[in-house]
């Protein structure tokens, strides 16, 4: 008892104010005021002591997250109050929306050598702006260039090295980002419609939270895979045509110029 009394919880994992304000690194008196707001749920009155609990600390941890999304304290209230007292579970749901979709470790190039990876002399500023548009690459204020996606950086400097240009390399990198952008927002539109609007209007039930935020990160590598197989499949259908093309141009004779400047010549 003493030594869990020192660790600053007891033991069926309540806490006094006191002891959840150090717990959150919040002031007392801050846990007050979110209390007066209704950003908190009260405390569990035992004898004269109020005592706290984890959803406390879930409710003000999604405080402190949707505050950085830039809503204001009241706008807060109103979404807390909307989820039914399900703190953690709108915690772990908010989490889990805002994860990086696939996380890569970014990597950092001198200007000197990312324009070696380009095999050009000097960067065109207007194409490494164009670059970091599309959230491939960013330019650090010491100079440096950090490469957001280096398996995307890979492919265009293998394609620079089968002798593509910078420039077609961004072009191209351009359009997949379009192209890219409509297939997340089919994905997107999938899950609101069909998994969240329906849990929604069903007035999020507690039980079936664990359902939403399962569908939320299965649909990460499904989307993944189904893109992939897709491309896979419409890349083998347009590979295709343009052997066709390639080979009926092929067997289609030729007139040279050569041959066509000896005719003028014979006249």
């Amino acid at each position: 008892m003493a030594t869990e009394a020192k660790a600053g919880t007891l033991p069926d994992g309540k806490m006094t104010i006191g002891e959840l304000a150090r717990r959150t690194g919040m002031t007392i008196r801050n846990i007050r005021a979110h209390q007066t707001r209704g950003l908190l749920p009260p405390p569990e009155v035992q004898g004269r002591t109020g005592y706290y609990n984890e959803e406390h600390v879930a409710r003000i941890e999604l405080t402190r997250e949707m505050q950085a999304e830039g809503l204001n304290l009241e706008a807060i209230r109103r979404v807390l109050e909307s989820t039914g007292g399900s703190s953690k579970e709108m915690v772990d749901f908010a989490r889990a929306v805002r994860a990086p979709f696939e996380d890569e470790t970014p990597e950092i190039f001198s200007p000197a050598d990312f324009a070696e990876n380009w095999q050009v002399k000097k960067i065109d500023e207007k194409l490494l702006k164009r670059a970091e548009k599309l959230g491939a690459l960013r330019v650090l204020a010491d100079g440096n260039i950090e490469v957001i996606s280096p398996r995307l950086h890979r492919a265009a400097t293998r394609m620079i090295e089968f002798g593509i240009s910078p420039t077609a390399a961004v072009a191209v990198a351009a359009k997949l980002h379009d192209h890219a952008d409509a297939v997340a927002r089919a994905y997107v539109d999938l899950f609101t419609e069909q998994i969240w609007e329906p849990f929604d209007k069903a007035g999020r039930p507690d039980e079936d939270w664990h359902k939403v935020l399962e569908a939320l990160e299965a649909l990460r590598p499904l989307a993944s895979d189904a893109l992939l197989a897709m491309f896979q499949i419409t890349m083998g259908e347009e590979t295709e045509k343009a052997a066709e093309r390639t080979l009926r141009n092929a067997g289609k004779p030729q007139r040279s110029r050569s041959r066509g400047r000896s005719r003028k010549r014979t006249r």
